[in-house]
């Protein structure tokens, strides 16, 4: 079975049943624009313009079948998460989020949602991790700025959060958000060319050095992007904790705790990506439905020179022991 770990997806229903249920979060605002939708949280900017084929299930299915993927691994999208919201209606946004796309994908089998927690509050998301692992969802999303504008992952209040997903082993996607007050990356749409990939390396540097991915080995933690610029620059952090002199934890320990989406571009970096972590550490991802993703990704997977055996690992075999795939999944015959 193939299977892709990284696809976003939000439900229609969230707009439809909105209303209904705003006063649980009033901080949230949902702005309807003609045909299209933004949101705006406390202290931020109105969102950019939600993509219409977040919700487009007929057009994801297409895609699919058109790129013999089988099953896909959904998140959310990284705009809607408000980390922003204080902590009560964090929670429950964060649950509002989680039961629509339970109940939009609840018959869609060829779907394992990944539910998203208020990360806002340590204690407030590993309960609603708790919640989300037994309702059936295969892991969850989180973002890289904790408190929506920044944040480090390795906070102290943190801890009850990471200790939860380590005695769940639940399968924990880390997708970046955007490096704040930046200038340099206002042009060249250099926000996703590299932003995020900065984004990304910022965030597991600090887990790598504060020893979390050995503190908490229950964890299945998978970086995006082929795990930004880590692979690359391991060896200058492995540096820094030998200049340290152990005041750090050794980031070899807990990079080689570390899982990889494939989603890379070029054959060499995928190679030296399977080479420094290993193939069994890779699984497929598309980061679709975004142009910037690889929307053509086994491409790559079967143009790497790899054994067979390794090769159906990032296709599918890894993707199964990382995330609680649905047991109905929906497989070619």
């Amino acid at each position: 079975m193939i299977i892709d770990i990284h696809a976003h997806y939000l439900p229609r229903l969230l707009y439809e049943r909105f209303d209904a249920e705003h006063r649980a979060f009033p901080g949230v605002t949902l702005k309807r624009e003609d045909k299209a939708f933004r949101m705006q949280f406390p202290g931020g900017e109105l969102t950019r313009p939600i993509s219409p084929n977040l919700s487009d299930l007929d057009h994801r299915r297409a895609w699919m079948d058109k790129n013999g993927i089988d099953h896909q691994l959904v998140g959310g999208w990284l705009d809607s998460f408000g980390y922003e919201l204080p902590a009560a209606e964090g929670l429950a946004w964060s649950r509002f989020i989680n039961t629509c796309m339970r109940d939009s994908l609840q018959a869609e089998t060829r779907f394992t949602p990944l539910a998203t927690v208020p990360l806002q509050d340590g204690k407030l998301a590993a309960q609603v991790l708790g919640e989300a692992m037994e309702a059936g969802f295969g892991g969850i999303m989180i973002g890289t700025l904790p408190n929506g504008q920044g944040g480090n992952l390795d906070s102290p209040g943190l801890d009850p959060f990471w200790q939860a997903a380590s005695d769940l082993k639940a399968g924990v996607f880390l997708h970046p958000m955007f490096l704040c007050g930046e200038p340099r990356l206002a042009d060249y749409d250099l926000v996703n060319a590299i932003g995020r990939v900065a984004d990304t390396s910022i965030a597991v540097a600090r887990l790598l050095h504060s020893g979390h991915l050995v503190k908490y080995p229950g964890v299945k933690l998978v970086i995006s992007h082929g795990g930004a610029a880590l692979p690359y620059v391991l060896g200058r952090l492995a540096r820094n904790f030998t200049i340290a002199q152990g005041k750090y934890a050794d980031p070899r320990k807990g990079f080689e705790a570390l899982y990889f989406d494939s989603v890379v571009f070029d054959r060499d970096a995928f190679e030296f990506l399977a080479g420094k972590a290993g193939p069994g550490k890779i699984m497929l991802g598309s980061d679709m439905p975004f142009p910037i993703g690889d929307l053509e990704p086994q491409k790559l997977v079967h143009a790497a020179h790899m054994q067979e055996s390794e090769r159906q690992a990032v296709l599918g075999g890894t993707a199964k022991q990382v995330f609680r795939v649905r047991p109905d999944c929906w497989c070619r015959t």
